[in-house]
């Protein structure tokens, strides 16, 4: 369900992209009811595995594909390898948060932090790009702003775990903008910086009789090798979609993933969900409709803009010269 796009007609590439990216947001919706088999691992020891697996895991599918030479052009751009060290330490934070948030009893929190993702980047964009906003994607950020406030009164304090998600998850994809990777060069770059601290750490943990991975049977051992995948194959499957379907089909599939994972922490995890916290998710969902509907208008126009400025060109010309002819 990956790989380069072949020279199937347009439409079933098109079927192809979708599927791959209903998969991979719908694993990385349903990730929740994974976490919780690896207890009683902690959420350190589970990022630890995650990170050493998830190597192992990118290193056969290089093999497999070999695709090998961005290695070396890596290794001579100390800038470039400086990001990806950046954007290691980022989704560091954000893996291990979340891990930690769906096996501590806040899977609905967690899902928010997906939501306002969007909102956060646009904020980013602001701030450090001086990005110009359109009329409303500020409102947008203002009602997300108020979804904040709301939801910091009715819990006492600030949802600090979906900020957290929200923040570490836009700012890694500042930084992989800027790194330029493809996605599992990328996630082979990031785990290979993780690899020896998450390796040290697992043996500290099994020299002090800790670590769980030798302790509770070979079942759990699978599992917790199976992190690797787990964290991997969305993300070849994104890739496989990101080739095939428009961007603004994967801006709106990207909804999936917060959607099931909030739908898990209520229906599954029977989360509670107090009246303020359905008023601060209501907001979150108002400012995510103004933004793909404002994304989809700016989409439509440019669209029109693009046949007129073709129309004009064939009136100009109605006969072209092939140059191949000429």
């Amino acid at each position: 369900m990956s790989g380069k796009p072949s020279g199937r007609p347009k439409g079933e590439q098109h079927h192809i992209g979708l599927l791959n990216g209903f998969a991979a947001y719908g694993m990385w919706g349903l990730v929740p009811l994974f976490w919780p088999l690896l207890k009683p691992a902690g959420a350190a020891e589970i990022l630890a595995h995650r990170m050493v697996w998830s190597l192992a895991f990118v290193v056969v599918a290089l093999l497999v594909v070999r695709r090998w030479a961005w290695i070396g052009e890596l290794l001579r751009r100390p800038r470039k390898l400086g990001l990806v060290a950046i954007a290691a330490g980022f989704i560091t934070v954000n893996w291990g948060v979340y891990i930690w948030a769906v096996n501590s009893g806040h899977v609905v929190e967690a899902s928010l932090g997906y939501f306002i993702n969007p909102l956060v980047t646009i904020a980013i964009g602001v701030l450090l790009l001086k990005e110009r906003l359109r009329p409303a994607q500020w409102a947008a950020v203002g009602v997300g702003l108020a979804a904040v406030i709301v939801l910091t009164v009715g819990y006492g304090q600030p949802p600090w775990i979906s900020l957290c998600l929200a923040f570490s998850f836009a700012t890694y994809g500042l930084v992989k903008k800027k790194v330029n990777l493809g996605g599992i060069e990328s996630l082979a770059a990031e785990t290979a910086i993780q690899f020896l601290p998450a390796l040290g750490y697992l043996l500290w943990l099994g020299a002090h009789d800790d670590a769980t991975f030798t302790q509770e049977g070979p079942g759990h051992a699978v599992l917790l090798a199976s992190t690797g995948i787990v964290t991997a194959l969305p993300l070849v499957c994104f890739g496989a979609a990101a080739i095939r379907v428009p961007l603004s089909t994967l801006g709106l599939l990207q909804y999936l993933a917060p959607v099931f994972q909030f739908l898990l922490g209520i229906l599954y995890f029977h989360e509670s969900m107090p009246p303020a916290r359905w008023a601060g998710f209501a907001l979150v969902w108002l400012a995510l409709v103004l933004l793909t509907w404002d994304a989809w208008r700016t989409a439509r126009k440019g669209r029109a803009a693009a046949a007129a400025a073709a129309a004009v060109t064939v009136l100009r010309d109605p006969n072209p010269v092939d140059p191949v002819e000429a």
